[in-house]
């Protein structure tokens, strides 16, 4: 027998919803072909078969909610039958259940822990791991100071927390529920189950309302120097790179450079303390079918704009087709969302948390401006940054979209770091 068990998901995600199984109890399976989906709070991924055989009674269902590590199913190795693996899995599912109601805590660290006094204050890295985790921080005995809970007392209980499956029906604090619709009106209503992927989007976004004092400052920029110097190279870009020369690079570039000058939209808070980041991964917003994705270009600073376009053109491409990783999708510093592909012509974009500033691209209109005292025709692109203003001020606010312009319009300060 081999066990299938929930692989490690990545930082802070702890449990998955059953998608869908692609085999039923008897089906023959190869060794690391697709089993089961699994959707997370991120990503969907595929768990692989760990050994060919003969797939047996199926422990997690679709639809039911599990940690990592849980048992999902056997592998009877061989060509076996599928009443014998059926009936095995009975009872090694009973312990894999078992260890649900245990405390979270180590028990080795139980006897010797102490209780921390009433008000002691948590480490930041603690509250960070309880909200990420849903484990109380409050219940674990620490192993510190007059009994203080410790960061490696928290990692402990959340992985013995996370040994045994969690239960499906877990009750739902801020679940918004509506008033029923009329009898006619109901009989046309389609009620779809939200994905855990759209669930946490919509928790993470009001959660940003409800924590940042968010605010957003709009500027516009003139693009007829980007586009003119987009048109003149990108055959030329594209024949040397393998990839088309889209705005994306020349944004991301304009960005960094403004990051270094204002690195208060390059920080986040953690507790009373204001973490400055000095290296800069962009997260860039990407649309799926299942919702909204942010991959991170990491050390943007670093990249050529060539490098930048790559890097985003397959994020892209894997993210609608649900491959990316979810390392790939953690620890951006500030993200860019474009809502002009779509005909977006101008909008207030929401925060990325634990980011303090995203800015929002829009759509390239022909407007009537003023240069030099006359009134030309040419290619605008309105620009909007979404702030936390516990972070930031509004003349650095202001500032970072002013450079962002100024890179913008005049191209050559992205090649002369100015």
């Amino acid at each position: 027998m081999t066990e299938i068990r929930v692989p490690t998901l990545g930082e802070s995600v702890t449990e998955a919803t059953i998608g869908r199984w692609f085999k039923k109890p008897g089906e023959a399976v190869a060794v690391d072909e697709p089993l089961v989906e699994l959707e997370t709070d991120k990503v969907t991924i595929e768990v692989p078969a760990p050994s060919a055989g003969t797939l047996g009674e199926i422990v997690a269902k679709d639809g039911e909610t599990v940690a990592v590590g849980a048992l999902l199913g056997q592998i009877t190795d061989g060509a076996a039958s599928a009443k014998p693996a059926a009936a095995a899995p009975a009872k090694p599912a009973a312990p894999a259940a078992a260890p649900a109601p245990a405390a979270p805590a180590a028990p080795a660290a139980a006897p010797a822990a102490k209780a921390p006094p009433s008000d002691a204050p948590l480490a930041p890295s603690v509250r960070r791991l309880s909200a990420e985790s849903g484990v109380d921080a409050s219940t674990v005995p620490g192993s510190g100071k007059d009994g203080r809970v410790t960061k490696g007392d928290m990692l402990a209980a959340i992985e013995k927390a996370a040994s045994a499956p969690t239960p499906v029906n877990q009750p739902a604090a801020a679940v918004q529920v509506r008033a029923p619709s009329p009898a006619d009106d109901a009989a046309r209503e389609e009620r779809v189950k939200m994905t855990r992927l759209r669930q946490t989007i919509a928790r993470r976004l009001k959660e940003v309302q409800n924590t940042a004092a968010m605010l957003t400052t709009f500027n516009e920029v003139d693009m007829t120097n980007v586009m003119a110097l987009r048109a003149q190279y990108k055959d030329v870009f594209e024949k040397k790179h393998g990839a088309k020369l889209g705005f994306m690079g020349f944004f991301t570039k304009a960005c960094v450079q403004a990051l270094k000058d204002i690195p208060a939209v390059n920080a986040e808070i953690d507790g009373t303390d204001l973490i400055y980041k000095n290296y800069y991964h962009v997260g860039v917003a990407v649309g799926t079918d299942k919702g909204l994705v942010v991959p991170v270009v990491r050390d943007c600073d670093a990249k050529s704009i060539a490098d930048i376009e790559k890097s985003i053109v397959d994020y892209g491409k894997r993210a609608r087709d649900g491959q990316l990783k979810i390392e790939e999708m953690q620890g951006g510093t500030f993200t860019i969302t474009n809502g002009g592909i779509y005909g977006s012509l101008m909008s207030t974009p929401i925060l990325n948390a634990p980011q303090s500033g995203i800015l929002g691209m829009h759509k390239i209109q022909e407007r009537p401006v003023v240069v030099g005292g006359k009134i030309e025709v040419r290619p605008m692109m309105y620009l909007a940054l979404s702030y936390d203003h516990r972070v930031i001020d509004g003349k650095e606010a202001v500032t970072f979209l002013v450079r962002v312009k100024e890179s913008l319009e005049d191209p050559a300060r992205l090649v002369l770091d100015l």
